[in-house]
Protein backbone atom coordinates (compact mmCIF):
# COMPACT_ATOMS: atom_id res chain seq x y z
CA UNK A 1 0.00 0.00 0.00
CA UNK A 2 2.95 2.31 0.88
CA UNK A 3 4.61 1.64 -2.28
CA UNK A 4 1.44 2.09 -4.72
CA UNK A 5 0.77 5.25 -3.04
CA UNK A 6 3.90 6.45 -3.31
CA UNK A 7 4.21 5.52 -6.92
CA UNK A 8 1.21 7.44 -7.15
CA UNK A 9 2.27 10.51 -5.83
CA UNK A 10 5.24 10.51 -8.04
CA UNK A 11 3.31 9.88 -11.11
CA UNK A 12 0.46 12.34 -10.49
CA UNK A 13 3.01 15.75 -10.76
CA UNK A 14 4.12 14.06 -14.09
CA UNK A 15 0.59 13.82 -15.01
CA UNK A 16 -0.61 17.43 -14.49
CA UNK A 17 3.12 18.71 -16.14
CA UNK A 18 2.27 16.37 -19.07
CA UNK A 19 -1.05 17.74 -19.53
CA UNK A 20 -0.23 21.71 -18.90
CA UNK A 21 2.45 21.39 -21.92
CA UNK A 22 -0.06 19.46 -24.08
CA UNK A 23 -3.01 22.18 -23.32
CA UNK A 24 -0.42 24.83 -24.49
CA UNK A 25 0.73 22.92 -27.12
CA UNK A 26 -3.19 22.93 -28.56
CA UNK A 27 -3.39 26.21 -27.68
CA UNK A 28 -0.52 27.34 -29.78
CA UNK A 29 -1.61 25.27 -32.27
CA UNK A 30 -5.11 26.45 -32.41
CA UNK A 31 -4.32 30.11 -32.34
CA UNK A 32 -3.93 32.53 -35.80
CA UNK A 33 -0.42 33.42 -36.84
CA UNK A 34 -0.15 36.91 -36.01
CA UNK A 35 -1.41 39.22 -38.80
CA UNK A 36 1.05 41.09 -41.06
CA UNK A 37 1.80 45.17 -39.92
CA UNK A 38 -0.37 47.52 -41.90
CA UNK A 39 0.70 51.20 -42.90
CA UNK A 40 -1.13 53.59 -44.25
CA UNK A 41 -0.15 57.02 -45.12
CA UNK A 42 -2.89 59.26 -46.61
CA UNK A 43 -2.62 63.27 -46.71
CA UNK A 44 -5.83 65.56 -45.07
CA UNK A 45 -6.68 69.34 -46.12
CA UNK A 46 -8.27 70.50 -42.89
CA UNK A 47 -9.95 74.39 -43.01
CA UNK A 48 -9.70 77.21 -41.29
CA UNK A 49 -12.12 78.80 -39.09
CA UNK A 50 -10.48 81.96 -40.53
CA UNK A 51 -7.99 83.08 -42.99
CA UNK A 52 -4.52 82.62 -41.19
CA UNK A 53 -1.86 85.42 -41.90
CA UNK A 54 2.09 85.63 -40.57
CA UNK A 55 4.75 87.14 -41.81
CA UNK A 56 5.29 84.36 -43.90
CA UNK A 57 2.05 83.29 -45.56
CA UNK A 58 -1.43 83.31 -45.77
CA UNK A 59 -3.71 80.49 -46.16
CA UNK A 60 -7.58 79.46 -46.34
CA UNK A 61 -6.27 75.46 -45.37
CA UNK A 62 -4.07 73.42 -44.36
CA UNK A 63 -2.69 69.74 -45.79
CA UNK A 64 -0.93 67.48 -43.32
CA UNK A 65 -0.02 64.28 -43.27
CA UNK A 66 -1.38 60.72 -41.23
CA UNK A 67 -0.23 57.73 -40.66
CA UNK A 68 -1.28 54.99 -39.15
CA UNK A 69 0.42 51.63 -38.03
CA UNK A 70 -1.76 48.40 -37.38
CA UNK A 71 -0.69 44.95 -35.61
CA UNK A 72 -2.10 42.53 -33.58
CA UNK A 73 -5.95 44.38 -33.46
CA UNK A 74 -3.97 47.90 -32.36
CA UNK A 75 -3.67 50.58 -34.75
CA UNK A 76 -1.86 53.64 -33.52
CA UNK A 77 -2.47 57.03 -35.48
CA UNK A 78 -0.03 59.91 -36.26
CA UNK A 79 0.11 63.35 -37.66
CA UNK A 80 2.65 65.55 -39.22
CA UNK A 81 2.28 69.28 -40.27
CA UNK A 82 4.65 69.83 -43.20
CA UNK A 83 6.66 73.23 -43.36
CA UNK A 84 7.04 74.73 -46.72
CA UNK A 85 9.71 76.92 -45.13
CA UNK A 86 11.50 73.98 -44.86
CA UNK A 87 10.83 72.59 -47.96
CA UNK A 88 8.50 70.09 -46.96
CA UNK A 89 4.86 69.56 -47.87
CA UNK A 90 2.09 66.46 -47.30
CA UNK A 91 3.07 64.61 -50.61
CA UNK A 92 6.90 64.83 -49.59
CA UNK A 93 6.06 63.16 -46.22
CA UNK A 94 3.90 60.67 -47.63
CA UNK A 95 6.36 59.73 -50.60
CA UNK A 96 9.22 59.79 -47.60
CA UNK A 97 7.37 57.27 -45.47
CA UNK A 98 6.40 55.14 -48.90
CA UNK A 99 10.25 54.79 -49.50
CA UNK A 100 11.05 52.59 -46.77
CA UNK A 101 6.88 50.92 -45.97
CA UNK A 102 8.77 47.39 -46.25
CA UNK A 103 11.52 48.06 -43.92
CA UNK A 104 8.99 49.27 -41.61
CA UNK A 105 6.77 45.82 -42.08
CA UNK A 106 9.19 44.04 -41.22
CA UNK A 107 10.77 46.01 -37.99
CA UNK A 108 9.64 45.49 -34.73
CA UNK A 109 7.18 48.24 -33.38
CA UNK A 110 8.42 47.65 -29.91
CA UNK A 111 12.14 48.49 -30.24
CA UNK A 112 10.54 52.55 -31.47
CA UNK A 113 13.25 54.05 -30.02
CA UNK A 114 15.67 51.87 -32.45
CA UNK A 115 13.44 51.78 -35.61
CA UNK A 116 12.98 56.04 -34.91
CA UNK A 117 17.03 56.01 -34.92
CA UNK A 118 17.56 54.15 -38.24
CA UNK A 119 14.41 56.38 -39.54
CA UNK A 120 16.50 59.55 -39.26
CA UNK A 121 19.67 57.66 -41.10
CA UNK A 122 17.43 56.46 -43.77
CA UNK A 123 15.58 59.40 -44.56
CA UNK A 124 16.63 63.55 -44.86
CA UNK A 125 14.68 65.90 -44.01
CA UNK A 126 11.12 64.87 -43.68
CA UNK A 127 10.58 65.92 -40.06
CA UNK A 128 6.96 66.01 -40.05
CA UNK A 129 6.72 62.58 -41.86
CA UNK A 130 9.11 61.58 -39.16
CA UNK A 131 6.88 62.84 -36.67
CA UNK A 132 3.71 61.28 -38.00
CA UNK A 133 5.35 57.93 -37.37
CA UNK A 134 7.02 58.38 -34.18
CA UNK A 135 4.03 59.59 -33.12
CA UNK A 136 1.86 56.54 -34.33
CA UNK A 137 4.34 53.79 -32.95
CA UNK A 138 4.00 55.78 -29.29
CA UNK A 139 0.21 55.33 -29.92
CA UNK A 140 0.24 51.85 -30.69
CA UNK A 141 2.54 50.76 -27.76
CA UNK A 142 1.08 53.09 -25.39
CA UNK A 143 -2.54 51.11 -26.22
CA UNK A 144 -0.67 47.61 -26.13
CA UNK A 145 0.46 48.54 -22.73
CA UNK A 146 -2.67 50.34 -21.78
CA UNK A 147 -1.23 53.46 -21.08
CA UNK A 148 -2.03 57.39 -21.78
CA UNK A 149 1.49 58.28 -23.18
CA UNK A 150 1.88 60.82 -20.20
CA UNK A 151 2.30 57.67 -17.37
CA UNK A 152 4.48 56.03 -19.62
CA UNK A 153 6.81 59.38 -20.03
CA UNK A 154 6.32 59.69 -16.14
CA UNK A 155 4.00 62.72 -15.91
CA UNK A 156 1.11 64.16 -14.13
CA UNK A 157 -1.78 65.40 -16.21
CA UNK A 158 -2.58 68.00 -13.40
CA UNK A 159 0.57 69.61 -14.37
CA UNK A 160 -0.73 70.45 -18.15
CA UNK A 161 -0.07 74.06 -18.33
CA UNK A 162 -2.68 76.46 -20.14
CA UNK A 163 -2.27 76.80 -23.96
CA UNK A 164 -2.41 80.41 -25.38
CA UNK A 165 -5.15 80.81 -27.83
CA UNK A 166 -3.46 82.76 -31.10
CA UNK A 167 -4.90 85.32 -33.42
CA UNK A 168 -3.52 85.57 -36.76
CA UNK A 169 -2.19 88.88 -38.68
CA UNK A 170 -5.75 90.53 -39.43
CA UNK A 171 -7.13 94.08 -40.22
CA UNK A 172 -8.36 95.98 -36.82
CA UNK A 173 -11.67 94.79 -37.07
CA UNK A 174 -11.52 91.37 -38.08
CA UNK A 175 -8.82 90.97 -35.17
CA UNK A 176 -11.15 92.68 -32.32
CA UNK A 177 -13.64 89.98 -33.83
CA UNK A 178 -11.36 87.16 -32.91
CA UNK A 179 -10.16 88.25 -29.73
CA UNK A 180 -13.97 88.42 -28.93
CA UNK A 181 -14.16 84.87 -30.18
CA UNK A 182 -11.21 83.84 -27.90
CA UNK A 183 -12.84 85.20 -24.96
CA UNK A 184 -12.28 81.40 -22.76
CA UNK A 185 -9.36 81.62 -23.02
CA UNK A 186 -6.84 83.11 -20.38
CA UNK A 187 -4.01 84.16 -22.22
CA UNK A 188 -3.74 85.29 -26.34
CA UNK A 189 -1.03 84.79 -28.24
CA UNK A 190 -0.60 87.50 -31.08
CA UNK A 191 1.05 87.59 -34.78
CA UNK A 192 3.19 90.40 -35.31
CA UNK A 193 6.26 91.49 -37.60
CA UNK A 194 4.76 93.83 -39.56
CA UNK A 195 3.91 97.59 -40.17
CA UNK A 196 0.78 97.12 -38.90
CA UNK A 197 1.89 96.11 -35.37
CA UNK A 198 0.42 98.79 -33.21
CA UNK A 199 -2.52 98.77 -35.22
CA UNK A 200 -3.07 95.25 -34.45
CA UNK A 201 -2.20 95.56 -30.33
CA UNK A 202 -4.45 98.41 -30.11
CA UNK A 203 -7.21 96.49 -31.51
CA UNK A 204 -6.66 93.73 -29.14
CA UNK A 205 -6.58 95.87 -26.28
CA UNK A 206 -9.50 97.93 -27.37
CA UNK A 207 -11.40 94.42 -26.33
CA UNK A 208 -9.21 92.83 -23.55
CA UNK A 209 -6.62 93.47 -21.36
CA UNK A 210 -5.65 89.87 -20.49
CA UNK A 211 -1.94 88.82 -20.69
CA UNK A 212 -0.39 88.48 -24.16
CA UNK A 213 2.29 86.89 -25.90
CA UNK A 214 3.53 87.80 -29.33
CA UNK A 215 5.67 86.00 -32.26
CA UNK A 216 7.39 87.84 -34.53
CA UNK A 217 7.88 85.19 -37.08
CA UNK A 218 11.17 86.39 -37.89
CA UNK A 219 9.45 90.09 -38.90
CA UNK A 220 11.14 92.95 -37.44
CA UNK A 221 13.98 94.23 -40.01
CA UNK A 222 16.66 95.26 -38.11
CA UNK A 223 18.12 94.57 -34.12
CA UNK A 224 17.27 98.54 -33.86
CA UNK A 225 13.69 98.24 -35.06
CA UNK A 226 13.28 95.13 -32.32
CA UNK A 227 14.52 96.93 -29.31
CA UNK A 228 12.11 99.81 -30.23
CA UNK A 229 9.33 97.61 -30.80
CA UNK A 230 9.59 94.95 -27.92
CA UNK A 231 10.01 98.15 -25.54
CA UNK A 232 7.18 98.97 -26.47
CA UNK A 233 5.51 95.76 -26.28
CA UNK A 234 6.22 95.09 -23.25
CA UNK A 235 4.04 98.50 -21.85
CA UNK A 236 0.92 96.85 -23.69
CA UNK A 237 1.09 93.74 -21.17
CA UNK A 238 2.93 91.39 -23.22
CA UNK A 239 4.85 88.36 -21.30
CA UNK A 240 7.66 87.49 -23.78
CA UNK A 241 8.42 87.34 -27.46
CA UNK A 242 9.14 84.82 -30.36
CA UNK A 243 11.79 85.00 -32.54
CA UNK A 244 12.02 88.73 -33.54
CA UNK A 245 14.75 88.49 -35.93
CA UNK A 246 15.64 85.92 -38.86
CA UNK A 247 17.51 83.01 -37.57
CA UNK A 248 20.55 83.84 -39.37
CA UNK A 249 20.59 87.26 -37.17
CA UNK A 250 21.99 84.97 -34.04
CA UNK A 251 24.36 87.40 -33.59
CA UNK A 252 22.37 90.25 -32.87
CA UNK A 253 20.02 88.73 -30.12
CA UNK A 254 22.63 89.27 -27.40
CA UNK A 255 22.68 93.40 -28.29
CA UNK A 256 18.62 93.37 -28.22
CA UNK A 257 18.77 91.29 -25.02
CA UNK A 258 20.71 94.30 -22.77
CA UNK A 259 18.48 96.48 -24.01
CA UNK A 260 14.64 94.78 -23.66
CA UNK A 261 13.11 93.36 -20.40
CA UNK A 262 10.99 90.73 -21.57
CA UNK A 263 12.35 87.03 -22.03
CA UNK A 264 12.90 86.12 -25.65
CA UNK A 265 11.92 82.71 -27.18
CA UNK A 266 13.68 81.16 -30.01
CA UNK A 267 11.69 79.35 -32.83
CA UNK A 268 12.83 79.29 -35.91
CA UNK A 269 16.22 79.37 -34.77
CA UNK A 270 15.89 76.06 -32.93
CA UNK A 271 14.19 73.15 -34.62
CA UNK A 272 16.11 69.98 -33.40
CA UNK A 273 17.91 68.59 -30.04
CA UNK A 274 21.39 69.58 -31.53
CA UNK A 275 20.86 73.54 -31.76
CA UNK A 276 19.80 73.84 -28.45
CA UNK A 277 23.53 74.21 -27.06
CA UNK A 278 24.37 76.90 -29.96
CA UNK A 279 21.24 79.03 -29.25
CA UNK A 280 21.39 78.87 -26.01
CA UNK A 281 23.56 81.90 -24.53
CA UNK A 282 21.39 83.99 -27.15
CA UNK A 283 17.62 83.59 -25.67
CA UNK A 284 15.75 83.06 -22.79
CA UNK A 285 14.13 80.16 -23.71
CA UNK A 286 12.95 77.49 -26.82
CA UNK A 287 9.58 77.43 -28.13
CA UNK A 288 9.69 73.37 -29.42
CA UNK A 289 7.50 71.75 -32.11
CA UNK A 290 7.05 68.06 -32.54
CA UNK A 291 6.63 69.01 -36.80
CA UNK A 292 9.82 70.39 -36.45
CA UNK A 293 12.08 68.32 -34.46
CA UNK A 294 10.71 65.01 -35.74
CA UNK A 295 8.38 63.16 -33.13
CA UNK A 296 7.61 62.83 -29.27
CA UNK A 297 11.24 61.29 -28.81
CA UNK A 298 13.18 63.98 -30.39
CA UNK A 299 10.72 66.60 -28.32
CA UNK A 300 11.43 64.67 -25.67
CA UNK A 301 14.90 65.56 -25.83
CA UNK A 302 14.98 69.35 -26.59
CA UNK A 303 13.16 69.59 -23.32
CA UNK A 304 15.75 67.46 -21.19
CA UNK A 305 18.62 69.65 -23.03
CA UNK A 306 16.78 72.61 -22.68
CA UNK A 307 16.31 72.62 -19.18
CA UNK A 308 19.81 70.97 -18.37
CA UNK A 309 21.27 74.55 -19.89
CA UNK A 310 18.32 76.72 -17.53
CA UNK A 311 16.20 78.06 -20.71
CA UNK A 312 12.41 78.32 -20.47
CA UNK A 313 10.43 76.02 -22.26
CA UNK A 314 7.51 76.00 -24.51
CA UNK A 315 5.52 73.49 -26.69
CA UNK A 316 4.14 75.15 -29.90
CA UNK A 317 2.75 73.51 -32.60
CA UNK A 318 1.26 74.35 -36.59
CA UNK A 319 -1.85 74.57 -38.17
CA UNK A 320 -3.09 70.54 -37.57
CA UNK A 321 -5.53 68.40 -35.94
CA UNK A 322 -6.52 66.96 -32.54
CA UNK A 323 -4.08 64.24 -33.56
CA UNK A 324 -0.62 65.67 -33.74
CA UNK A 325 -1.87 68.60 -31.17
CA UNK A 326 -2.79 65.64 -28.72
CA UNK A 327 0.17 64.06 -29.09
CA UNK A 328 2.17 67.31 -28.02
CA UNK A 329 -0.03 67.99 -25.31
CA UNK A 330 1.07 64.78 -23.58
CA UNK A 331 4.55 66.14 -23.17
CA UNK A 332 2.92 69.79 -22.10
CA UNK A 333 3.19 68.64 -18.34
CA UNK A 334 7.06 69.18 -18.42
CA UNK A 335 7.10 72.28 -20.20
CA UNK A 336 7.01 76.44 -18.94
CA UNK A 337 4.16 77.41 -21.47
CA UNK A 338 1.77 75.81 -24.34
CA UNK A 339 0.69 77.04 -27.45
CA UNK A 340 -1.23 74.15 -28.58
CA UNK A 341 -4.55 74.99 -30.06
CA UNK A 342 -3.56 74.35 -34.12
CA UNK A 343 -6.61 72.03 -33.41
CA UNK A 344 -9.00 75.08 -32.27
CA UNK A 345 -8.28 76.96 -36.27
CA UNK A 346 -9.73 74.17 -38.10
CA UNK A 347 -13.37 74.00 -38.47
CA UNK A 348 -12.90 70.06 -39.85
CA UNK A 349 -11.02 68.24 -37.27
CA UNK A 350 -11.16 64.50 -38.03
CA UNK A 351 -10.66 63.90 -34.14
CA UNK A 352 -11.13 64.36 -30.53
CA UNK A 353 -8.71 64.46 -27.90
CA UNK A 354 -6.95 66.57 -25.53
CA UNK A 355 -9.43 69.46 -24.44
CA UNK A 356 -9.07 72.70 -22.93
CA UNK A 357 -10.88 74.45 -19.85
CA UNK A 358 -10.71 77.36 -18.96
CA UNK A 359 -7.71 77.33 -21.02
CA UNK A 360 -6.08 74.73 -19.62
CA UNK A 361 -5.05 71.48 -21.00
CA UNK A 362 -6.96 68.36 -19.83
CA UNK A 363 -5.47 65.06 -21.30
CA UNK A 364 -6.99 61.90 -22.24
CA UNK A 365 -7.40 59.43 -19.90
CA UNK A 366 -7.76 56.32 -22.39
CA UNK A 367 -4.29 54.24 -23.51
CA UNK A 368 -2.21 55.81 -25.86
CA UNK A 369 -2.73 59.01 -27.59
CA UNK A 370 -6.22 58.68 -26.17
CA UNK A 371 -8.05 60.33 -29.70
CA UNK A 372 -11.23 59.12 -31.09
CA UNK A 373 -12.94 59.83 -34.63
CA UNK A 374 -14.62 63.08 -34.51
CA UNK A 375 -18.22 61.81 -35.44
CA UNK A 376 -19.16 64.94 -36.56
CA UNK A 377 -16.54 64.66 -38.96
CA UNK A 378 -17.60 61.60 -40.28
Amino acid sequence: MDSYESLETAVEPMKRRDLLLASAGIAGASAAPPSPPRISATIRRLNLRHTWTTVMSSSEYRDTFFLTYSRDGVTGTGEGAPINRYKEDAKSAQAAIESIRPWLIASDPWHFTKVMAAVFQKIQGEYAGKAALDIALLDWAGQKLGVPLYRYFGLDPADAPVTTFSIGIDTPEKTREKVREAEPFPVLKIKVGLNTDEATIDAVRSVTKKPLRVDANEGFKSKEEAVEKINWLEKQGVEFIEQPLPASGLQDMNWIRKRVHMPIIADESCLHPDDIPRIAPYFDGVNIKIDKCGGLLEGWRMIQIAKALGLKTMLGCMVSSSCAITAAAHLSPLVDYADLDGNLLIANDPYDGVKVVKGKLVLPNRPGLGIRQNKAQG
